[in-house]
């Protein structure tokens, strides 16, 4: 009986532990299939959101969002070398639109997204966001598809896309 009551203990802290680790990263509320999320200020969105992502096990969805960053690594794609570009800005950025995917490519969770990013200028960068770290608030919806949406790696345009 003791066994069975330390077993229970050690997983209930378990999960008390992992669900703590994810409420530093973002809080949410769910309606229905679309969750509105609120990444934590200095937690890094692609790491939040990819956590989040894996907890509810959404294989196929979009996401939407914006908030403000002060670091931000964006990517370019080149078509002739097939390769991405990468460059990080560190300056106080307001998050004016994100935009993104969610599938599943070898059994993992594939997270793609976009954002344009405004200066404090007033002029936007934009590219495939790689990591961006908050910076004041950062709210998103996600919304989660019935069903999976898988991609394989296409030689010809060096990209990894649909597969339907």
């Amino acid at each position: 009986m003791k066994k069975s009551i330390l077993i229970v203990l050690c997983i209930a802290v378990s999960f008390l532990a992992n669900a703590q680790s994810n409420s530093e990263l973002y809080t949410y509320k769910q309606f229905g299939n679309k969750y509105v999320v609120s990444i934590q200020n200095h937690a890094e969105i692609t790491k939040a959101i990819t956590a989040f992502v894996k907890e509810h096990d959404i294989k196929a969805g979009t996401i939407v969002g914006l908030g403000a960053v002060n670091e931000a690594t964006l990517r370019f794609f080149d078509p002739a070398t097939k390769e991405f570009v990468d460059k990080t800005f560190s300056e106080q950025m307001e998050i004016t639109n994100l935009t993104g995917n969610i599938s599943q490519q070898n059994d993992k969770h594939y997270i793609h997204m976009h954002v344009a990013l405004g200066r404090n200028d007033y002029k936007a960068l934009a590219g495939h966001l790689l990591t961006a770290k908050i910076n004041g608030a950062a709210e998103f919806v996600i919304e989660s598809f019935d069903g999976t949406v898988n991609r394989y790696y296409d030689e010809d345009t060096g990209l990894n896309l649909y597969e339907f």
